[in-house]
């Protein structure tokens, strides 16, 4: 009887032991390519307002329109085979969090294409609206 009584205690001790354990959780998004600016900041997507694409940092995934349809692929298509990324716009988008970043994708376009320093391309506080809030620097 006094075993089980001190096998009863143990086994409580553990159980409230282990309910008290603290949990910690770190979201990191995955190493940024090595083409991103050195003023990295951690994101989930940058948007490329020069070729009008987006990058997936945890997948290492391009995000590019096709004929209509949104595309992922590990590479650039063709039609960018020679635009030079480390030297590119990339906007952070801060406030984003999901599966499809296009679905904004005429906020961001409005907002950052074509910017290349016309208004405001180098502002490291250029802020948008909505699910479009990024900071876009010039690599």
């Amino acid at each position: 009887m006094k075993k089980l009584k001190i096998i009863f205690v143990g086994i409580l001790f553990l159980t409230i032991a282990s309910t008290q354990a603290q949990v910690s959780i770190h979201v990191n998004f995955g190493a940024p390519p090595v083409w991103a600016p050195a003023n990295r900041v951690e994101v989930q997507y940058y948007y490329l307002p020069d070729i009008d694409a987006y990058y997936d940092v945890p997948a290492h995934r391009f995000i590019y329109i096709k004929n209509g349809k949104w595309f992922r692929s590990s590479s650039l298509p063709y039609q960018y085979r020679n635009y030079h990324l480390r030297g590119g716009n990339v906007v952070y988008l801060t406030d984003y969090r999901g599966n499809s970043p296009y679905l904004f994708h005429s906020k961001h376009r409005e907002k950052y294409h074509g910017n290349n320093g016309n208004s405001g391309g180098h502002r490291r506080d250029d802020n948008g609206g909505g699910h479009g809030k990024g900071k876009k620097h010039k690599g």
